[in-house]
């Protein structure tokens, strides 16, 4: 009964949408970022979710439209958990309300990291703004690994929708003042787009140090194959050939070409002497052995010494 008391007692969505944007207009967001989230959670408590959502929607969009990133980005999130509170499924409608807040989010240059230490002032500026960078990183990455989560759990494939793993693989590269290219590879490889990826790893290999382009291109390879995606394994290593002016024609490279080529027949012997022939490379890092041992189980049947290791290793992906 008080449910529906109330069902009947909430005025119509739209004079909350427009009283709450006129609010922010005003110059006061965080002000309009508490009204935003007491209105929507009385519709969510009345179970008027498509309510709901239209409020939190224009809130994120009219806060992120206004330069209010920490606003923007809380009600954007809230606006996931409510899709999931919902049961909301993952369909277009949905997914273009998340592209158009994601396209909100600041994309803003760093300066470069070389200052006068001497000049206080340029220092203060470039702590400053990696600052700022830092937290427009992580409110994205709250907002698009909630979407991701929804996505899985409501109708997208069990890894979460690959174009909001490609949102978030490419405003990690371009956003993010401390580049991780293990986190950033992890959202491309299921971003279902291995030529776009080819062309990010180019990129980096003339942004890294010396002797680091090898290892990010392995590692993608090897992640790909990890989750059995032969397919776009060899696409991303033929873009890679054909974009790139030079080629490093390291061991590791030279590996991951013989890999690719034995993976395509039932040669389990040749598999584990290339990587006992290669093992000084491979163990550059840790991660390309650990990657090695599921490619084993998943091509091979080969069980891993370590049960625990691939639930582990799933654990952190999820972190990050």
């Amino acid at each position: 009964m008080s449910r529906e008391r109330s069902r009947r007692e909430l005025p119509p969505v739209q004079e909350h949408i427009d009283k709450l944007k006129k609010v922010v207009e005003e110059g006061n967001g965080y002000g309009a970022l508490q009204m935003y989230k007491s209105i929507s959670a009385r519709y969510v408590t009345a179970q008027r979710f498509s309510e709901a959502l239209d409020i939190l929607f224009s809130g994120a969009y009219v806060e992120l439209e206004h330069g209010l990133v920490n606003c923007g980005a809380d009600l954007a999130i809230l606006f996931v958990d409510t899709l999931v509170k919902a049961k909301s499924p993952c369909n277009d409608e949905s997914l273009d309300r998340i592209r158009c807040m994601f396209k909100l989010f600041p994309r803003v240059p760093v300066p470069p990291h070389l200052v006068d230490v001497s000049d206080d002032e340029d220092v203060h500026n470039l702590q400053e703004s990696l600052g700022e960078a830092r937290s427009r990183v992580d409110n994205l990455t709250s907002f698009l690994r909630a979407a991701i989560r929804w996505s899985a759990e409501f109708g997208g494939p069990s890894t979460g929708y690959p174009e909001l793993h490609a949102m978030l693989a490419d405003y990690l590269y371009t956003e993010c003042p401390e580049l991780d290219m293990v986190r950033i590879s992890r959202h491309f490889v299921r971003a279902e787009d291995p030529e776009k990826f080819a062309s990010m790893l180019i990129n980096f290999m003339g942004r890294c140090y010396p002797g680091e382009d090898d290892l990010a291109i392995a590692r993608a390879v090897l992640m790909y194959l990890s989750m059995g995606n032969m397919k776009d394994a060899n696409i991303l290593m033929d873009e890679i050939k054909k974009q790139a002016e030079t080629l490093s024609e390291s061991d590791l490279l030279q590996f991951i070409t013989y890999l690719l080529e034995t993976l395509q027949r039932d040669a389990l012997p040749l598999f584990s002497m290339l990587r006992m022939k290669f093992k000084s490379c491979i163990d550059r890092e840790p991660l390309l052995n650990e990657l090695l041992d599921e490619v084993a189980e998943r091509f091979y049947g080969v069980q891993r010494k370590n049960p625990l290791q691939g639930m582990f290793g799933d654990i952190f992906k999820m972190m990050g």
